[in-house]
């Protein structure tokens, strides 16, 4: 499938920002599961962007914009050509050994109720892929989407314990108990394209975890199966801070406000195609 992405983040402030230092993680990644035609990265601003690649592996724009200015807007955009390839993530970059996803963070450290709901959710299971989608579905079923439920800072025990969030949220969750469950697993940024309309207000983010004898699988609980060819990876972590689209810092511009802007669309040749 051909997917047209343009991403539009604009910070504004009661009072003009001095200065401003942001770093992006918008670039995504060949993989068997999809190859960028091409992309491209604006700022409205006067700077330099810098690239580099994170301990992980994700390619990551760095900028500074000298001020004094009341609105700081990036757009990335692009095409992009995925496969279906049932969830696994082969042909990525790995950086560490699977091992290391089982780190606890923060945001990802499970509370006993977590522990007891993964042990209960995966009782019947035969394996661990089995496991793994069992629990898939079990967090799909307890948890409401909600976007006023929580916060970039809120944490897999904090919104397990309110039964709502968003696919952060869930995704964290589902990384909380696999990794109690002794399997590797870690936060996958992206986009979606969903069934329901081209525009959004954020992008998606969903788990991976690491099966035996089969590699990384990547589990959407928000969606409640694995990613697609509807999904668009973008940028792997231990969780959401390590892989957030966008992270920075400013001097002056007090009252800031953001707003996002996503449109996920099959491209004009892709819906010509499906409309035949």
């Amino acid at each position: 499938m051909r997917i047209r992405i343009r991403h539009e983040t604009t910070y504004r402030y009661v009072e003009p920002a001095k200065f401003a230092i942001q770093h992006l993680r918008l670039t995504p990644r060949n993989f068997d599961g999809q190859h960028v035609k091409d992309w491209r990265i604006d700022v409205d601003r006067d700077c330099r962007l810098l690239s580099s690649e994170d301990a992980f592996g994700n390619i990551v724009h760095r900028f500074t914009a000298e001020g004094p200015f009341d609105s700081l807007t990036t757009m990335v955009e692009g095409d992009i050509t995925t496969f279906d390839t049932a969830g696994v993530a082969s042909g990525a970059l790995e950086r560490f050994p699977p091992a290391l996803y089982l780190r606890t963070t923060p945001l990802t450290a499970p509370s006993a109720a977590i522990v007891d709901f993964a042990r209960a959710a995966t009782a019947g299971a035969s394996g661990s892929l089995a496991s793994l989608h069992a629990l898939l579905a079990a967090i799909h079923e307890k948890m409401d989407f909600d976007t006023d439920a929580t916060h970039a800072a809120t944490t897999a025990a904090e919104s397990f314990e309110r039964g709502k969030g968003v696919c952060q949220d869930f995704a964290h969750l589902f990384i909380a108990c696999a990794r109690a469950l002794g399997a590797p697993a870690r936060y996958v940024s992206g986009y979606y394209l969903r069934t329901d309309g081209d525009e959004q207000v954020a992008g998606h983010a969903w788990a991976e975890a690491y099966v035996p004898d089969l590699g990384w699988v990547g589990f959407d609980p928000a969606q409640g199966f694995s990613p697609g060819e509807r999904h668009v990876r973008l940028a792997i972590a231990l969780d959401y801070l390590s892989a957030a689209p966008i992270r920075g810092s400013r001097t002056g511009g007090a009252g800031e406000t953001m707003e996002v802007k996503v449109r996920v669309a099959p491209t004009q040749s892709q819906s010509q195609s499906q409309s035949q």
